[in-house]
């Protein structure tokens, strides 16, 4: 059976949205990381991701991990395309140039909006978002993702979804990075087709099922 590794306060999120818009059964081991021992989490220490047992699935000892039939892999968003491609049907590319797109919108969320969008959740987490350092850091990261967001807007103007015009792993992947940055006061307001696209991925009930498991989880 397909076990998932990692809390959802992780990437893990990623495949565990998607999990949860297949249906179907799966195992989910929650791994925290390291660096988040400490209560309310002294129970979980035995396994974390620098205990020996987890360091076995991934040496790097980050999460998450998928762990199917001997095939193990350590990258949230080649964990997602795997499992949509293998048993998502068309939540996976339908065709080769399908594929390709869905890997094309996960490459740019992963190069493009991930990092910017981070560092806007990072500052927005820290508070003080009045303080003129913070508002520095938060006008910096949005200038990054300018260029990204550009390039969704055009296409979103035009389309409800990022690939064959039906919701598939790609919104998935694309909505799971820009999440984190989308607490930015002012950002989405410069892209609406982004933000209403966005609606659309945080509107379906596995996601908000997904988000629900999350808030449980100690912080």
């Amino acid at each position: 059976m397909l076990t998932i590794y990692g809390v959802y306060r992780s990437r893990a999120t990623r495949p565990l949205w998607l999990l949860r818009e297949i249906g179907g059964t799966f195992n989910h081991v929650p791994v925290i990381q390291a660096y988040r021992l400490g209560a309310p989490h002294d129970a979980d220490a035995p396994f974390n991701t620098q205990s020996e047992e987890f360091l076995t699935l991934n040496p790097l000892g980050q999460i998450p991990v998928m762990e199917e039939d001997g095939l193990i892999l350590t990258e949230s968003l080649a964990i997602t395309q795997h499992i949509a491609q293998v048993r998502g049907g068309d939540l996976g590319g339908r065709t080769p140039a399908e594929v390709a797109l869905i890997c094309q919108w996960s490459l740019l969320a992963a190069t493009g909006i991930e990092s910017p969008a981070l560092e806007i959740q990072t500052v927005l987490e820290q508070g003080g978002t009045e303080m003129a350092e913070a508002q520095g850091a938060l006008a910096i990261s949005a200038q990054k993702l300018r260029r990204p967001f550009a390039r969704l807007e055009r296409h979103l103007a035009t389309h409800d979804w990022l690939v064959g015009d039906r919701f598939t792993v790609a919104d998935i992947n694309v909505a799971e990075c820009t999440r984190y940055g989308q607490g930015h006061p002012t950002l989405l307001a410069e892209y609406p087709a982004v933000g209403a696209w966005l609606a659309r991925c945080q509107a379906r009930p596995a996601f908000q099922d997904m988000m629900a498991a999350r808030a449980a989880e100690p912080a």
